[in-house]
């Protein structure tokens, strides 16, 4: 069995999804944000683990049967870090997801599971350069993530050199979409299971799919 934690941002108008902004609207983004956090929450919820934890930047409810960290640190990299540290289990590895892939399964994460306690590590690169997954044995290792520029088209390299040098080889994951542009959210709310929120969400903003016709032509 392991943990799950779920990085997370509170949905909260201007400070999410902001390069969604145009075609949505800050208040648009933020139902967008808040519709993945949830098919996140769900999915996660559907997996059998020690313990699920919402790490939250920012005020958020804490969904039943979970736990929450506030998230701490002066970037992206140091709050990974911290989130491994400030959850550990003893003897419990962790996997750690964003809310930005809410077409995620639950039979994805529990294969994810499986594969962290045969490899003691994994890692789920994201299509855009970074990853989505990160699953350690050792909390500790997570400390390299300091070091790596988040947010770039190599985060993912930078991340899986940076576990090598402290001998983690993690074992490769499915790769996945985040939603980052209007692009993303059309194609990852289309890839989302029947009853997701964040399609139903996506299908409401027609702004989308206009950003994106209009990016075509």
């Amino acid at each position: 069995m392991i943990q799950l934690l779920v990085m997370a941002k509170a949905p909260v108008p201007g400070r999410v999804k902001t390069r969604l902004c145009p075609p949505c609207t800050p208040e648009q983004a933020a139902a967008l944000a808040a519709a993945a956090l949830a098919d996140t929450v769900r999915t996660v919820s559907r997996v059998p683990v020690v313990r699920r934890t919402l790490v939250i930047d920012g005020d958020h409810p804490v969904p039943a049967g979970w736990t929450a960290v506030p998230q701490r640190g002066d970037g992206l990299g140091e709050r990974l870090a911290h989130a491994f540290a400030d959850t550990a289990v003893p003897g419990v590895p962790a996997l750690l997801i964003g809310m930005d892939t809410p077409q995620v399964t639950a039979g994805l994460l529990a294969a994810a599971a499986a594969a962290l306690h045969r490899s003691g590590a994994v890692l789920g690169p994201a299509d855009d350069g970074g990853w989505w997954a990160l699953g350690l044995t050792d909390p500790a290792a997570a400390a390299v993530l300091a070091t790596v520029p988040m947010s770039t088209p190599e985060t993912c390299s930078h991340t899986l050199a940076a576990l090598h040098g402290r001998d983690v080889h993690p074992a490769a994951l499915p790769s996945l979409r985040d939603v980052d542009t209007a692009d993303d959210a059309l194609a990852v709310a289309a890839a989302c299971s029947p009853g997701s929120h964040f399609a139903a969400a996506v299908a409401e903003m027609t702004a989308l799919a206009e950003a994106v016709v209009g990016v075509v032509a």
